[in-house]
């Protein structure tokens, strides 16, 4: 994997230009770079209707010296006219390898779909800031520009790169280089957020905020022990144990726990007794649901992958990844044939190519951008690159960590103090901690608490797919970026 995946595109940078809009009846979809537009309205909870512009196209990104195309990246704009300029929010989902397509159309866009139809979306984020809906090289209809280029997309400090250089040069190209700027990211999208607004503030492109949709905080540095973290999280999973009447609901009484009798046990492992341990496994089993034959007495630890396997398991179930509420992947056959006539006929994007992520990828694309992807941020060996996926994929709880971090949410406030940032979790979430991210929340330092707020949502990953917790968290995000 270390031999597909390049780490060095620092050193190349990225030009954008547009090309003229192409001829809409007939383009070319391998240099395809211009946009078409369409115009419609929507009409807003409260009774407003709102005009808007729709346009979706596709950006070149060229190499600053030679000026040869490397990739092209597809977006999908909604913009109101206005006397004075308005947010403009960039928005994507995460993966790596994951088209905006979600956010897109469940959450935030003028259009969302339900039940195989395309309906209007009453609550669009439309109503506070324009919308760039962004597909990263290697999804939707973004694509390298060359096989031999793909790699320098396709890992983690390429990933940023790119798509720094894209909100940059959209703006420049759409004369809004004056308007505030936000950020949205879900799961891997939130950590490419804080990355991306770090590296846009150090380029001179000022960003207003950011909002980081299940993907942690982008806050580096542990501003809690270790023990305390993964104590917390007892917290979390007694909510999905109520929820599948495996443990009664206390949720306080779990925290307690997890703080005086958890964390300092996990924090001094060597030193208990073999009843000790018993009895720590025991309470861990009441709270959490999961029988104590499947808590290990040595570590005392139980990983979101166990948990998941392991609670329905006298049943043959397994708990879904990102909403541990339901034990099967949705199916969205429906959904994504409304999408697709969207894009092509709605708004008038014409092309033959597969919408990666929606449409299968077939005629020799090649595998996957997610089995591609190299999430190393420095020179690392093969065996440490395995060892660290490896790791990863038995816990099942993220991505591997390999090198440093890249530059991300603290360093971002560093640079532009007056930026604000919104952490969102979904309660039944495996990969995520609201207790965790609410204890990190009350022991930031000022500069990054007056920042930085963090909320928890009923729901899972993708919590917007609870009704209310859509309307609650569009209402959130559009009173943020207006400032309210």
């Amino acid at each position: 994997m270390i031999g597909r995946t390049a780490i060095a595109l620092t050193a190349l940078l990225f030009a954008t230009t547009a090309a003229a809009a192409p001829n809409p009846a007939a383009p070319d979809p391998a240099t395809q770079a211009g946009a078409v537009t369409t115009q419609h309205t929507v009409d807003l909870a409260g009774g407003r209707k709102l005009a808007y512009t729709a346009e979706a196209g596709r950006i070149t990104l060229r190499d600053a010296e030679t000026g040869e195309p490397h990739g092209y990246m597809f977006y999908t704009a909604y913009r109101v006219r206005s006397d004075k300029p308005r947010p403009v929010t960039f928005i994507w989902n995460g993966g790596p390898g994951a088209d905006s397509s979600t956010l897109h159309f469940h959450v935030a866009g003028p259009v969302r779909v339900v039940d195989g139809q395309l309906v209007e979306n009453p609550d669009t984020w439309l109503a506070a800031s324009d919308l760039v809906f962004v597909d990263p090289v290697g999804t939707g209809f973004s694509r390298p520009a060359k096989a031999e280029y793909a790699d320098e997309f396709y890992g983690t400090v390429g990933d940023v790169a790119s798509v720094a250089e894209f909100v940059r040069n959209w703006l420049l190209q759409h004369h809004a280089d004056g308007a505030p700027v936000w950020l949205v990211g879900e799961s891997w999208g939130a950590g490419r957020a804080g990355s991306v607004g770090a590296a846009l503030e150090k380029r001179g492109v000022k960003v207003s905020g950011m909002v980081l949709l299940s993907g942690g905080s982008g806050l580096h540095k542990d501003f809690i022990p270790r023990e305390l973290s993964e104590a917390l999280h007892v917290a979390d999973l007694n909510a999905t144990a109520a929820y599948w009447h495996r443990a009664k609901a206390d949720p306080q009484a779990a925290e307690r726990w997890a703080r005086v009798v958890y964390a300092p046990a996990l924090a001094h492992r060597d030193q208990l007794s073999d009843a000790d341990r018993a009895k720590i496994v025991t309470e861990l089993s009441a709270f959490t649901g999961l029988s104590a034959d499947q808590i290990d007495p040595k570590t005392l630890l139980i990983t979101p992958r166990q948990y998941r396997s392991g609670l329905l398991k006298s049943e043959g179930k397994t708990l879904n990844t990102f909403d541990m509420r339901i034990t099967a992947e949705p199916k969205e056959g429906a959904d994504v044939a409304a999408i697709l006539r969207y894009l092509r006929h709605d708004l008038g994007y014409h092309t033959d190519l597969p919408y990666v992520g929606l449409e299968p990828a077939e005629g020799g694309y090649g595998a996957s951008v997610g089995e591609r992807w190299n999430y190393a941020t420095e020179k690392v060996t093969p065996e440490a690159y395995q060892a660290a996926l490896a790791e990863a994929m038995k816990r099942g709880g993220g991505p591997p960590v390999l090198g440093a971090p890249l530059p991300s949410t603290a360093e971002e406030i560093a640079l532009d103090p007056g930026t604000r940032v919104l952490v969102a979790a979904g309660l039944y979430d495996s990969l995520n901690s609201c207790a965790a991210n609410a204890e990190t929340g009350k022991r930031l330092p000022s500069n990054l608490a007056k920042a930085i707020t963090f909320r928890c949502y009923t729901g899972g990953h993708m919590m917007y797919r609870d009704e209310p917790t859509r309307i609650r968290l569009s209402d959130d995000i559009k009173a943020m970026i207006g400032g309210r």
